[in-house]
């Protein structure tokens, strides 16, 4: 890994690194999650149910009914894990989360795209101070497009301490979001930015865990493929 993209996942707290998997590898398992959704989309208690549930509870619910084995020893390798290893300046690489591997599915066509009501939250608690606890990698089984259901992180949202009460030059970060008009614009004028996980087959994300991220909507006509990992250190 290059000084550039350590200083940047340090900075920005989360790296997009594109091509990371072959398309060799990631096909097989694009083409396993094919057939599971095909099999699905006529099934009781299937992807109709699924669809009738709240927006982004289809994805945990569609996620927990397809098994693709194998899932986790494809992407999550020793190459990445000597990454995670060197972004956490650690003597040897990590082991993943016990949970291991899991997908991250979404529906088509969930409605309009949009940045109100989403769930920002973080899966581990820590400080900015604090050194970095662990790493969440975030893999594109498929080609994710804009605003195609990709999770969005808030980068840089890692050196804000959200438990500090708000002032006149910091807003309430949990508060800004909750409304969207010019979202963007006043992220930025905190330095901040939305960034989507979107981009090709076998492009993974590696985020810092203190980062505020979200499920997002799926307006496009294709299933979201994506799967993830998380790595935390001192365990």
């Amino acid at each position: 890994m290059s000084p550039t993209q350590i200083d940047r996942f340090k900075t920005h707290g989360c790296l997009h690194l594109e091509g990371f998997h072959p398309k060799s590898r990631v096909a097989p398992l694009r083409e396993k999650l094919r057939d599971e959704l095909k099999r699905m989309a006529g099934a009781k208690g299937g992807m109709g149910a699924v669809r009738r549930l709240p927006l982004f509870q289809q994805i945990g619910k569609l996620s927990a009914l397809v098994n693709v084995p194998g899932l986790h020893e494809a992407l999550v390798t020793p190459a990445l894990l000597d990454l995670v290893a060197e972004l956490g300046g650690l003597a040897s690489p990590p082991a993943a989360g016990p949970q291991g591997t899991q997908l991250l599915l979404s529906p088509p066509g969930q409605g309009d795209w949009t940045l109100q009501a989403l769930n920002w939250h973080v899966d581990l608690a820590a400080r900015p101070q604090d050194p970095l606890p662990g790493v969440q990698a975030f893999f594109l089984i498929d080609d994710v497009a804009p605003h195609g259901g990709a999770t969005l992180a808030l980068a840089g949202s890692h050196r804000i301490d959200t438990r500090r009460p708000a002032s006149d030059s910091q807003p309430a970060l949990r508060e800004l979001l909750k409304d969207p008009t010019g979202l963007e614009r006043r992220l930025g004028e905190q330095g901040l930015a939305i960034v989507e996980m979107c981009g090709r087959a076998g492009d993974v994300f590696l985020m810092d865990m203190r980062v505020l991220h979200t499920p997002s909507v799926n307006a496009t006509k294709q299933p979201r493929m994506m799967a993830t990992t998380r790595c935390i250190f001192g365990t």
